[in-house]
């Protein structure tokens, strides 16, 4: 892979991460195309691509923690202090520190179920990067369920409100966005959604449990290419990470605008055509 080629991948990803659009199937129809027109990167498929997808995954978690900084900084802060109270057996913890614990469980226990769905499903899952036409069907999916996050009547369920089963919920959707034109942020937010919560939480609890989700697939990934003694160059990977961190600020800002205000179903056009200009792609051989 080239520097610029990563530039464009890295562009991408920030761009389309936070957009309810399935920034996978975009950095996998982008290198379909590229590879038509003489890449030498390796197919979307193989374990380095996959490994390149999840490093510059990576770099729009940091776009996340610039643009959450200090709700972020102060849930770790609350949460910190209250682990240290409890390993010191305090009993007087307050009633945030108690609803910060909550969460912080309920992330985890979310983050389980998406491995618990998406692990056994991995190989099968990754045989779509290969299949340009069954990424058009997830697309169409996206669409539909992003149309019906803004017909739904309004939410009501607060952050106190939020228990094992909405958490379990958030979990298996996230772990079928694993598929590519699933739309990671789209499916999670929806699959709120439907439980009930609020725009405003649902879409910070999807954000927040992106971190360690993103961050053990990436692991994992790294373990992959170990295992395969496959190696991959550093120059790219870095130029990736970097441009997709510093595009995602700007792509984040906007969609947060849209969520609080329903806006969703815009993106729904924008998914169905991209269905359609990849079946006529394929067609026509231009990827």
């Amino acid at each position: 892979m080239t520097v610029l080629e990563a530039v464009l991948l890295g562009i991408v990803q920030g761009i389309f991460m936070f957009f309810p659009v399935s920034s996978t199937s975009h950095l996998v129809l982008v290198q379909h195309w590229l590879i038509e027109r003489g890449s030498a990167m390796p197919p979307p498929e193989s374990a380095e691509m996959i490994f390149f997808d999840l490093v510059v995954h990576v770099g729009t978690l940091v776009s996340m923690a610039v643009v959450f900084r200090k709700p972020l900084a102060h849930f770790l802060g609350t949460l910190f202090t209250g682990l240290g109270n409890r390993w010191q057996g305090g009993g007087n913890r307050g009633d945030r520190e108690r609803l910060t614990l909550k969460l912080a469980v309920l992330g985890i226990f979310a983050v389980f179920m998406t491995g618990l769905l998406g692990f056994p499903l991995k190989a099968l899952f990754e045989e779509v990067f290969a299949q340009p036409l069954m990424i058009a069907g997830t697309l169409v999916i996206t669409g539909i369920l992003l149309w019906w996050t803004d017909i739904l009547p309004r939410r009501t369920r607060g952050l106190r409100q939020i228990g094992p089963w909405q958490a379990a919920v958030v979990g298996i959707a996230q772990g079928l966005a694993l598929l590519p034109g699933l739309s990671r942020s789209g499916m999670t937010i929806a699959f709120g959604l439907f439980t009930g919560m609020k725009r405003r939480w649902a879409a910070e609890f999807s954000f927040f449990i992106a971190f360690p989700t993103i961050l053990g697939a990436t692991l994992l990934q790294f373990l992959e290419l170990v295992r395969l003694d496959l190696e991959v160059a550093i120059l790219p990977l870095v130029v990736g990470f970097v441009v997709a961190a510093v595009v995602g600020v700007g792509a984040l800002h906007v969609v947060l605008h849209l969520l609080y205000r329903a806006r969703f179903r815009f993106f729904s056009y924008y998914v169905w055509t991209l269905a359609v200009v990849i079946v006529i792609s394929v067609h026509q051989g231009w990827i």
